[in-house]
């Protein structure tokens, strides 16, 4: 009893938006957009919203981080897969373990397992893998590049297609660098939703291997183009109704867009990653942009300034110095 009622208080306390209703899709859930000034904002620290009975989206609010992650929870009949842990590590400020192992049904008085994945490598996808380290039937997969390797048994990576099988329910396992060297997809059969981290996602595509990149996206591409895929949900939104991308660190979303894009989003993807001009690009879902890149122009851009700034007081000592000689 005093189990139930501590997991009913977590839900209660993460603002659980499905008891007592009936499964919806992403976009009939609206969530805390945070505030501008975060010292008085009330709104609960991680949101839950069930895509159906046995699939949870896990949202922290955009003043616990301005990442603002979005994880995923699949519940087997064996076992449960949740794909990334999010930002924060605090327990107390954000109670991502107690909230997911609540979510968890029982067998034989026992939860079922639990399995703690990772999109990629990235700290704000894996800080709250420490809240998990500890419970009993829980393993944590490893999220360096070697770890991705041996867990899912891809022989040679970035080639290959893997599978979970969690009871009844196969989710398979794609390699998609580019944004992250051990950059991973989920495919769920039961959803038919594509589970893409920050490789595909409403906002931000930040590219760290251009070629790696295209290349993923192409293999995706030919991995979905014949399989429904029902949506595909992405680790962050940064866009608002009207396409606009918040700023980086905002912790307030007004009027963000819905979280879901298309299977066309990710048909599409290849061909503007080939298109991209390597600095910024704009689409209709979604930003290609390179930070390397964009910091280094910025860098020669601020060396050019500098000399020309230089060669122009030489210049003028120059001048002074000639006219000064004349007189």
């Amino acid at each position: 009893m005093k189990e139930a009622i501590t997991g009913a208080a977590v839900l209660l306390l993460c603002g659980l938006a499905f008891a007592g209703e009936p499964p919806t899709g992403p976009s009939d859930v609206r969530w805390n957009p945070g505030a501008e000034d975060c010292a008085t904002s009330t709104q609960p620290p991680l949101q839950v919203h069930r895509l159906d009975a046995a699939t949870f989206v896990l949202r922290q609010n955009p003043c616990a981080s301005f990442e603002a992650n979005l994880m995923y929870l699949l519940v087997g009949d064996e076992r449960a897969l949740l794909i990334d842990s999010g930002a924060i590590a605090d327990p107390a400020s954000m109670p991502l373990a107690s909230t997911v192992m609540a979510l968890l049904p029982q067998r034989a008085g026992v939860r079922l397992p639990l399995l703690v994945a990772h999109t990629h490598s990235h700290r704000d996808h894996r800080e709250g893998d420490a809240q998990f380290a500890s419970l009993p039937g829980v393993e944590i997969a490893p999220p360096d590049e070697q770890g991705v390797r041996r867990r899912y048994g891809f022989r040679q990576w970035p080639d290959g297609v893997a599978q979970l099988d969690l009871g009844g329910r196969i989710v398979h396992v794609l390699p998609a660098p580019g944004h992250n060297d051990n950059h991973i997809v989920f495919h769920d059969e039961r959803t038919r939703a594509l589970f893409t981290g920050d490789f595909l996602l409403p906002g931000r595509l930040t590219v760290d291997d251009a070629h790696a990149f295209e290349a993923s996206a192409q293999r995706v591409a030919a991995f979905v183009r014949d399989r429904p895929v029902s949506q595909v949900l992405g680790g962050h939104v940064e866009l608002d109704v009207d396409g606009n991308l918040y700023p980086h660190g905002a912790t307030f979303h007004p009027r963000e867009r819905d979280m879901a894009l298309t299977k066309a989003d990710a048909l599409a993807l290849p061909a503007a990653l080939a298109d991209f001009n390597g600095i910024y690009a704009t689409h209709a879902n979604f930003v290609i942009t390179n930070p390397k890149r964009n910091l280094a122009l910025l860098a020669g851009a601020v060396v050019l300034v500098l000399a020309l700034a230089i060669w122009g007081v030489v210049r003028l000592l120059r001048r002074r110095r000639a006219a000064r000689a004349s007189a």
